[in-house]
This record gives structure tokens, C-alpha cells and sequence, in this order.
């Protein structure tokens, strides 16, 4: 039922499924959490896939990004991971559930040691209330992770990311609580902390410790003067270069000890600054971490008969698993997709075989039956096909699924005449997108068209109700009131879409 479509009444299901209301666009919530150890409420921002899907709420698990300084970076992390992990059939990166934790004392809880005096700060009131972040640490690993974990459908893989003190504190977590994270992402690190003395216990860690199976990855800014260059400042002493000394001179300890078994990589950003930073940097870091992550094909995966696609992504995905620790299955709806790509070009056992991999994966599933009907009908292997249609119906009821049944064993008797059909023409504006959608009558049937996208021919399968011809997951039903036709509701994989006659 569920397909990859670039047809007329698909082509903009990508767009109208990130609306989430007509008059509001919905991207996180606020919760908060008591911190006993901090003695304070504490909010925390939450994005999960679910808010920007449409969906309603999942039993699909998702890995967790903590973002330190949440408020500031909520909204572009939770925008390039949306973007990157369902915008246009995106697998870049996994579906991820965001964390962002604003701030209250951010001094207090980002830097790892207390200070009595920095003698470049000259600042009493900075020194006097650092050193928090141990208990800050602590927070997150006794109170807030164990609060997600039970409100929210995590899994546990968790990226913690952090800009400026915010990379200082991933850096500590990452030395002292390794395992805390699989993966960090420190942004332009102040390591000039506490006169470099946080710098060198770190440079002795990296030395000393294994790091194995975690990820770090490293975003440096340009915060030289104009007239300082790369060469000159790793020899300058001054006060003024030693925020991008300290941090080149962590690169250079962490690539020294490339032995100790953390996944490394870091990037100098000479066009950007300490503030522009965190973007292209939250960018990159992300698709480091998860450069395993996406599934490539190529066209010949799917115009050859005989490459084995359903194999290639089975192994894929058991790939996956190994790296998260966790058993990973590919998303029910993409070789849904694939499988109905493909039986389009009448690759019959090719695509069965991608059906067959989701009825393994998803046997609970009514669509994953009712999928592989289709393509038994197309087969033309009728007795087969009202059997999975049977079963689909079992385990759960779908009226496009009985219908289609019912027609198989000459149930349906909806057979309606020319002047039966020109009820149903019109010119439909839909509610939720500016396209609209015209009927007309041609050879004795009913047709839909938009510009640019073609005509379609919809099949009658009960009153006012209709299937598009070659879509076998779309159905159109017509809406009458007193006995005029009033709109049409389009329902697919991706949603419902109403549409009312255009006056």
C-alpha cells in the first residue's frame, strides 16, 4: 500500500506532511524536570520525529542528541536532523529525539573545576561560582537521562553535542564519563580553562585511556586577529591567540594518540568565527558520526532484475544493528517504496523479495500483507492474492483492503454508468497546499488530473469512492451533501488530504 511515488497525487506529500496545523508550525515542547542535585526546575526543550511526521505517537525507539545551551542551538540541530533524516526520503542520518538544555548558571554547571582566579579573566565574580560540572554531570546521568528514557521512546545511543564552556563540558564527560555518550561533538572547546590545566589533564588522558567504540568530533573557529595566520599563532604566546592555541594544541594530542581507540575528526573553519561556528559545525559532526548510516543504491539496483536488493539492504541494516547495539530493521515504508517501485517495471520476483524481507521484519503488519497481494494480483496469481488480502484484513482493518478483496470475489457491484460519474466532476482546491485537481470524463471513465503532473484514471470500488489506476495505496472519495458534490478527500500512505470544490 505504501510507495515511493512521483505521481500526481504523491508529489506533494512531502510538503503538506511537515504542516502541522493550518495556522501553526510545530517543532518541540517544553518539559521540565526537579533536580535534586542542583536544587533547582530545571526545563528541558523536546523534539521527536513524531512532532514534524504528522504521526501520531509511536512505539518506533530513537537514538537521543543532548544539546548543552539548548536554547541557543534547539532549533537549527533539531532542523538539520529533521532535514536530514525524512525531508524528500532522506536516510543521511537516523530519526533522532532532540534534548536541548537551557541554561541557568551556565558558569557553574559547563566548567569542570573550580578556580580561585584566572589571571586574563581578572574577574572575581567569574571564579567564585565555577566548577560545578561534576554535579552537572551527574544530573544528566541520575536524573534527566533516566526521565527521557521514561517519558520518551529512546534508544540507547545518545550524542551529546556543545558549543564554547558547552564543548569544555563535553570534553570532560568525554575523558572522566566516557561511557556516558557514544558519541561527542565539542564546538570551539574553551581548553584555555583554568590556565590550560584542564588542557593538560585531558592531554594525559587521551594518552592513558581506551576510548573504544566512541566518536568525537572536533570543530575548530577562526578567532585570530586579521593580521595573525595559522603559522604565526601556533608560536604567539599571548593572551589573545591562546583560546585557538588551546584547541589546536588538543587536536594535535587526541590525532598523537590515535591508539587509544576513539573514532576522531576535526575540521579548522578559517571563515567563521567563535559565533558562526556551531552550525556548520553541528552539521559536519553529525554526518561524521553516522558516515555508516545511509543506505546507498544506484540506479542499476533498481532498473537490473537480478541484483538481490532486498538482500543488500538486509545486510545493511544488520551492519547497523552491529554499530548501534541494538537491533535495527529497515523502515517498513522505504522497501514498501522500493517494492512498489519495482513492480512497476514488472521485476516481479525482485520485488517480491522486497515484500517478503518486510513480512519477515513487520508480521503484524496488515500493509506489508496487502502490498504483497498486490503484487500477486499483478501476477495475476488471483487465489494467492485473496489470501494475503485475508490476512492483511486479520490483523487490522483497512476499507481499501476489503475492497479490493471484495472485488476479487465479485462482492462489489459498484458499477457506475457515464452519467453515474458526472457527479463526480469538478475542479478541487486542496486545503493544506496550493494545487488543485480536476475530474473529467474520457472513454467512458473518470479521470484526475493537476498540471504538470498528468492524468490518472480512478477506478469505482463502492459509492463516491474510487482507487487511482497503477496506485494501489491511493483512494479518492468524493463528498456529497444533499446530493451535490461538495469536495474530495484523498487518502494515502502519508495522510489524508480533503479538498473542497472549487466555486
Amino acid at each position: 500500500m505504501r510507495y515511493i511515488s512521483v505521481t500526481l497525487l504523491c508529489a506533494f506529500v512531502f510538503n503538506v506532511g511537515e504542516a502541522q496545523t493550518q495556522d501553526k508550525i510545530q517543532i518541540g515542547k517544553v518539559d521540565s524536570i526537579y533536580s535534586k542535585l542542583l536544587k533547582e526546575q530545571r526545563k528541558i526543550w523536546i523534539y521527536t520525529p513524531d512532532i514534524t511526521s504528522g504521526a501520531q505517537q509511536s512505539t518506533k525507539r530513537y537514538p537521543v542528541v543532548y544539546l548543552l545551551d539548548g536554547d541557543g542551538h534547539f532549533q537549527s540541530v533539531v532542523g538539520m536532523i529533521q532535514q536530514l533524516s525524512q525531508v524528500n526520503g532522506n536516510t543521511i542520518l537516523p530519526e533522532m529525539i532532540v534534548v536541548g538544555i537551557p541554561n541557568t548558571d551556565r558558569t557553574r554547571d559547563l566548567t569542570p573545576t573550580h578556580i580561585v582566579s584566572d589571571p586574563p579573566m581578572m574577574d572575581s565574580n567569574f571564579s567564585k561560582n565555577t566548577g560545578g560540572g561534576e554535579t552537572f554531570t551527574a544530573f544528566l546521568e541520575k536524573e534527566l537521562m533516566p526521565h527521557i528514557d521514561s517519558f520518551y521512546n529512546t534508544q540507547p545511543y545518545k550524542i551529546l553535542i556543545g558549543h564554547s564552556f558547552g564543548g569544555l563540558a563535553v570534553m570532560n564527560i568525554l575523558t572522566n564519563h566516557t561511557k556516558l555518550f557514544n558519541a561527542y561533538i565539542a564546538i570551539d572547546p574553551s581548553m584555555w580553562y583554568d590556565n590550560n590545566r584542564f588542557l593538560k589533564t585531558t592531554q594525559n588522558k587521551l594518552a592513558a585511556q581506551k576510548f573504544d567504540g566512541r566518536s568525537l568530533y572536533l570543530g575548530i573557529a577562526n578567532t585570530m586577529d586579521a593580521n595573525m595566520t595559522l603559522e604565526k599563532m601556533r608560536k604567539d604566546t599571548t593572551v589573545e591567540t591562546r583560546h585557538i592555541r588551546s584547541i589546536f594544541a588538543l587536536d594535535k594530542s587526541i590525532k598523537a594518540n590515535a591508539k587509544n581507540g576513539l573514532v576522531y575528526s576535526s575540521e579548522y573553519y578559517g571563515d567563521d568565527d567563535h559565533s558562526s561556528v556551531p552550525l556548520v559545525s553541528e552539521y559536519d559532526g553529525l554526518r561524521f558520526i553516522f558516515s555508516w548510516y545511509r543506505f546507498k543504491t544506484s540506479r542499476g539496483d533498481f532498473s537490473d532484475s537480478t541484483r538481490p536488493l532486498a538482500r543488500k539492504i538486509d545486510l545493511h541494516y544488520q551492519t547497523l544493528s552491529k554499530r548501534f547495539g541494538f537491533k535495527i530493521l529497515p523502515p517498513e515504508e522505504m522497501v514498501n517504496g522500493m517494492g512498489y517501485f519495482i513492480l512497476g517495471q514488472k521485476h516481479y520476483a525482485k520485488a517480491a523479495a522486497l515484500f517478503e524481507l518486510n513480512i519477515k521484519n513487520y508480521p503484524t503488519s496488515g500493509n506489508t500483507y496487502d502490498s504483497y497481494a498486490d503484487l500477486l494480483l499483478a501476477k495475476k496469481d488471483t487465489a494467492k492474492a485473496i489470501a494475503n488480502y485475508q490476512k492483511a484484513l486479520s490483523l487490522g482493518h483497512s476499507d481499501e483492503t476489503k475492497q479490493k478483496l471484495d472485488r476479487l470475489e465479485g462482492k462489489s457491484d459498484f458499477k457506475p454508468s457515464t452519467q453515474d460519474l458526472e457527479k463526480y466532476i469538478g475542479v478541487f482546491e486542496f486545503e493544506s497546499i496550493q494545487l488543485t485537481a480536476t475530474t473529467s470524463i474520457k472513454n467512458n471513465a473518470l479521470w484526475i488530473s493537476a498540471s504538470g503532473y498528468g492524468d490518472f484514471e480512478l477506478e469505482p470500488l463502492s459509492l463516491h469512492t474510487f482507487g487511482v489506476k497503477g496506485l494501489a495505496a491511493q483512494t479518492v472519495k468524493f463528498e456529497i451533501e444533499d446530493g451535490k458534490l461538495v469536495g474530495m478527500t484523498n487518502t494515502q500512505p502519508n495522510g489524508i488530504f480533503k479538498t473542497k470544490l472549487k466555486k
